[in-house]
């Protein structure tokens, strides 16, 4: 595909951009608790202007650190922040990137519980906390309002004086702006409730604020969802007057999509929700006024050109996909396509690192990101020859880094292909991105000079690891064999990915709800298959995050797959299983097909051997050390090959 469209030009207000390729905003949890961003976040931010992004929208500042409610993303109550904020627009201008900056007056009943410090949540009126409906949130007053009007006014003029091109508003996700906007939360009869227009007063005021403090020339943005997608959210139909409002307010640009945090993977889309997930709203947003638009909702570089060759936006958005290649830009422009990294949309070491662990992001598929300066790769002083055992996500990764600190490096792979679990796990059609990282491994391997053996088994005895000066093993995982009557009969989970003729009949039973099971279950299911998935504890996929399950559980249950949890499987017969529930009665589930996906351990046969023998010079790595996601396995690569000295 032709990509030159992407590097045009565009203006937002009296702000020109050098290309269409913008960063969405995300939050990195890295601030510090006085209110200063991290040197990291610098870096981060540094690395994706030198990798040719045109702009780049920070994840929310907050206006003080009360409405910021625990969360680390930096606040803007004084001026001692500026210095460090200039260092960043410095860094970012340098490469001839824009940056602006995001403010937000906090997520009101959206806060998470365990980010709240005390008391409760502030909204428009009072609601259900989102996270905890017992606790009602408080509404703010008409004083408390007028006081973040200027709170907005003296955040503005800080960023001004910081440097920034461009400022945008956050209102929303049904984060506190987007709560007084929209009826289903704004319960108000005040001048900031009732009617349309008196909703959007809160919104306007804040334009107004923002504009009484940076003039007539510095651009407004208004990021805003479209639509809701629950029952009772804000329609199309109902932004559309809302949109006009803040274009005639003096917003000089909207950033549009869908979602609230009542359908939360509309905010951090996973792999289920496909590509360009939210490009829908554009038609509408586009009739409805003439301001320059902005989109986002995993988007790829060829959805990008579409959304821009068709006029439906001026700007495309990516967030996770610039985490994951900070250089998608460059490369596009320099016909490296085939050297993107791909996102695979797998939501756990960027927002799920916040969500489950309260520290600052980073990504499954580039482990530098968050730690740009410290991961930063030097050429070895010392050239080895390298080793490795698996190519699966770990050992590609180990054999890449390897080989771009300069050390001679060859793999071996026992199969006939590399990817390792990528490949079975990759075979969904909602899983694009893992095959798209196989490949993407593949050429990388190719690029950086490794020389790849394929259906070359090593075992200890091999002479080639005698003379390694490092060996890294990464020999992966192995399915789990229970020791249950008739395990013989069933189908492995990976041959379940990998060969659709091995499952036969009309009736097909996965027992074990993980999430390997779950997509193999759902990609059965969409060809028409009866299903169901037999998982012992009491929800399936419990290893990954909600998130994702929001989109996952309903289309699983939209295609038919029948969920039996709380059971354990005690017998595998010829034409179906038997279970025990959770009541303990044994019960009879009816199948053609029995899948075994009881979990994965780690396959150490080989690793064990070698590791005995050449103890001083062996790393193991991926899941041959610890059974996790692709994420562990890849960091655990990137980490073997740096630490060779």
């Amino acid at each position: 595909m032709n990509y030159d469209i992407l590097k045009t030009p565009f203006k937002i207000g009296k702000m020109t951009v050098k290309n269409r390729i913008a960063m969405a905003p995300m939050g990195l949890n890295s601030g510090h608790i006085d209110g200063t961003i991290a040197d990291d976040e610098i870096d981060y931010f540094e690395e994706r202007a030198r990798g040719g992004t045109g702009l780049i929208i920070m994840g929310c500042q907050f206006l003080t650190q009360e409405l910021a409610q625990g969360s680390m993303e930096g606040y803007l109550d004084n001026t001692y922040v500026i210095p460090q904020l200039t260092t960043l627009v410095e860094a970012v201008h340098r490469y001839d990137a824009k940056i602006c900056a995001q403010l937000s007056c906090g997520t009101g009943k959206n806060a998470f519980a365990n980010m709240l410090k005390d008391g409760r949540p502030v909204s428009a009126s009072a609601i259900p906390s989102m996270f905890n409906p017992d606790l009602l949130c408080r509404a703010l007053s008409v004083e408390e309002i007028k006081k973040i009007m200027d709170e907005f006014t003296f955040s503005a003029k800080l960023l001004k004086d910081a440097g920034f091109d461009a400022i945008e508003v956050h209102a929303h996700a049904g984060y506190l702006v987007d709560q007084f906007m929209s009826a289903v939360w704004n319960k108000r009869e005040d001048e900031y409730g009732g009617s349309p227009e008196n909703r959007m007063r809160f919104a306007t005021d804040i334009v107004a604020a923002i504009r009484k403090a940076v003039g007539p020339d510095m651009p407004i943005i208004f990021r805003m969802a479209v639509k809701h997608n629950f029952e009772g959210g804000r329609t199309l139909e109902e932004t559309i007057p809302l949109m006009r409002v803040l274009e005639k307010a003096g917003v000089d640009a909207l950033d549009i999509d869908s979602g609230s945090y009542e359908n939360i993977d509309y905010i951090f889309p996973p792999a289920y929700l496909g590509d360009a997930c939210m490009a829908d709203v554009c038609d509408t947003a586009r009739k409805a006024v003439s301001i320059p638009l902005l989109n986002a909702g995993n988007h790829t570089p060829e959805t990008a050109v579409e959304l821009i060759e068709n006029n439906k936006a001026d700007f495309v958005l990516f967030g996770r996909p610039l985490i994951a290649e900070p250089e998608m830009a460059k490369k596009l422009f320099s016909d490296r396509r085939d050297e993107v990294r791909p996102c695979i949309r797998c939501n756990d070491d960027c927002i799920g690192r916040i969500l489950t662990r309260l520290t600052k992001i980073s990504c499954s598929v580039n482990p530098s990101t968050g730690f740009e300066r410290r991961f930063k790769l030097e050429k070895s002083s010392n050239p080895k020859k390298v080793v490795v055992i698996g190519g699966g996500p770990g050992g590609m990764e180990a054999a890449r880094t390897a080989a771009l600190m300069g050390h001679t490096v060859e793999l071996f792979e026992k199969e006939a292909g590399l990817g390792g679990q990528l490949r079975s796990a990759a075979t969904p059609p909602f899983k694009s991105q893992l095959r798209a990282l196989v490949t993407w491994y593949q050429r990388q391997l190719e690029i950086t000079g490794v020389k790849v053996n394929l259906n070359s088994a090593i075992g200890v005895d091999d002479a080639v690891l005698e003379s390694a000066d490092a060996i890294i093993v990464a020999t992966g995982a192995i399915p789990c064999e229970p020791n249950i009557k008739g395990i013989e009969k069933t189908v492995n989970i990976l041959d379940a990915h990998l060969d659709e003729s091995k499952l036969q009949g009309d009736k097909i039973i996965y027992c074990g709800g993980g999430l390997s099971a779950c997509d193999s279950a759902l990609e059965t299911a969409m060809k028409g298959t009866q299903v169901a998935v037999v998982e012992m504890l009491g929800e399936v996929a419990i290893q990954d995050h909600f998130i994702n399950k929001a989109s996952l559980i309903p289309m699983m249950l939209n295609n038919g797959v029948k969920l039996y949890t709380s059971h354990k499987v005690t017998e595998i017969l010829d034409d179906g299983i038997k279970a025990i529930d959770g009541q303990g009665n044994e019960v009879f589930i009816a199948g053609t097909s029995v899948v075994s996906a009881f979990g994965m351990k780690a396959n150490t046969a080989v690793g064990q051997a070698i590791d005995e023998r050449y103890h001083e010079k062996v790393k193991l790595v991926g899941d041959c050390a610890q059974v996790g996601k692709v994420g562990g396995a890849v960091r655990s690569g990137m980490y073997a090959a740096m630490s060779l000295e």
